[in-house]
C-alpha cells in the first residue's frame, strides 16, 4: 500500500517536531520544507530524524528541501510557516505579516498538491485558515486549523493537575476562535464520566479556564525567545493521523461553518469528525445560554479579526 505523503512547510520548532512525530507514528512519508537564511537547515533536520529511525524503529522517507517542486502531490500538507509570536505580542500583532506568508504558501500548495488537504497551524489561527482557503479555493472540508485539539489538551492538563488524576479520565471541549476569547464547555467536561462541576468549584474552575485561555502566552513568557512547540506539533499529528487513517476522530478544530452555530462563513474552533475526507460533519451542541453567548462573542471576534486580513490584504 502507498503510504501517505505528508508535506510540513516550515522548519521551525512546530514543524520540525510535527515531523518528528508523524514519521515516529508511521503516518506516511514527510517532506519538510522551508526557506531559511542557511539552504541547508531543511535537509539537516530531516536527515537526524531519519537517523533515529533505526533507534525507535520506524520506515519513513524523509525528505528535506527547499524546492516545492518535492512537495508535488501531498496527501495532506501541514502549514506553520510565518513569524512567532514574541513577548508582549498579540496573535492579532501576527495579523498582517503572516496573512502574505500564508497566503503565498497557500498558492503553492493549489499548484503542486490540488488534492491535498490543509492543515493549517499558523497564528492568528482562526484567519490564517480562511486566508489558506481563500488562496487555495479547496473545498472547505479539505481546508481546517489546529487549535482545538491543543486548547482542549490544555485544559484537560490543568483539570487532571488540579485533581490528581490521569489525563486519560479528562473529557473536555472547547469551542470558538483559538486565544483569549475560546469558550470552555463545562457541560461537556467531564472525569471518568463525572461531570467536572462536581468535582471542582466555580471559581477554581474559572480560573484553570483562564490559565487555558492564556497557555500559550504563559509558555512565550517562560521560553522569553520562542513559542510553544511539543503540545501545537502533537495536536497536528493527531489531526493528520485521523485523516490519512480514516480514524473518524472527534475532535474539536477550525472548520468552515455557515449555517451551523450561526457562523456565516467562518473558521471558528467547533467539534467535527475528522476522518479520511477531511472535515466530515461538523457537531451542532446544544449550549447552555451562558456558553451560547461566550461563544457568539468568539465568533464576532473572529469576524472582526477576519475583516481586519482582508482590509490589509486587500
Amino acid at each position: 500500500m502507498r503510504r501517505a505523503k505528508i508535506s510540513i512547510i516550515g522548519a521551525g520548532n512546530v514543524g520540525a517536531t510535527t515531523a518528528h512525530w508523524c514519521a515516529s507514528a508511521e503516518l506516511g512519508d514527510v517532506v519538510l520544507l522551508d526557506i531559511p537564511a542557511t539552504e541547508g537547515m531543511p535537509a539537516g533536520k530531516a536527515l537526524d530524524l531519519f537517523q533515529a529511525s533505526p533507534i525507535v524503529g520506524f520506515d519513513a522517507k524523509l525528505t528535506g528541501t527547499t524546492d516545492w517542486a518535492d512537495t508535488a502531490g501531498s496527501d495532506v500538507v501541514v502549514v506553520t510557516a510565518g513569524i512567532a509570536r514574541k513577548p508582549g505580542m498579540s496573535r492579532d500583532d501576527l495579523l498582517s505579516t503572516n496573512a502574505k506568508i500564508v497566503g503565498a504558501v497557500a498558492e503553492q500548495i493549489r499548484d503542486s498538491s490540488p488534492d491535498a488537504f490543509v492543515i493549517v497551524v499558523s497564528n492568528p489561527l482562526d484567519a490564517m485558515v480562511q486566508r489558506a482557503f481563500q488562496v487555495t479555493g479547496f473545498p472547505p472540508a479539505r481546508v481546517m486549523g489546529q487549535a482545538g485539539i491543543l486548547d482542549t489538551a490544555r485544559y484537560r492538563a490543568f483539570l487532571a493537575m488540579e485533581l490528581g488524576v490521569s489525563v486519560e479520565d479528562i473529557s473536555a471541549i472547547l469551542l470558538g476562535g483559538h486565544g483569549d476569547t475560546m469558550v470552555p464547555i463545562p457541560s461537556c467536561t467531564s472525569v471518568g464520566g463525572i461531570p467536572v462541576t462536581q468535582l471542582i468549584a466555580a471559581d477554581r474552575l474559572e480560573a484553570i479556564v483562564d490559565r487555558t485561555r492564556t497557555g500559550g502566552a504563559e509558555i512565550v513568557g517562560l521560553l522569553k525567545t520562542g513559542s510553544a512547540y511539543y503540545a501545537p506539533a502533537a495536536a497536528t499529528a493527531q489531526m493528520v493521523e485521523a485523516i490519512v487513517r480514516d480514524k473518524k476522530r472527534l475532535v474539536p478544530c477550525a472548520a468552515f461553518c455557515d449555517a451551523e452555530y450561526g457562523v456565516g462563513g467562518h473558521f471558528v474552533g467547533v467539534p467535527v469528525i475528522l476522518g479520511g475526507s477531511g472535515v466530515e460533519k461538523v457537531i451542532e451542541l446544544s449550549l447552555l445560554p451562558e456558553e451560547k453567548a461566550a461563544l457568539d462573542k468568539s465568533i464576532d471576534a473572529v469576524r472582526e479579526l477576519v475583516g481586519a486580513m482582508g482590509r490589509l490584504t486587500a
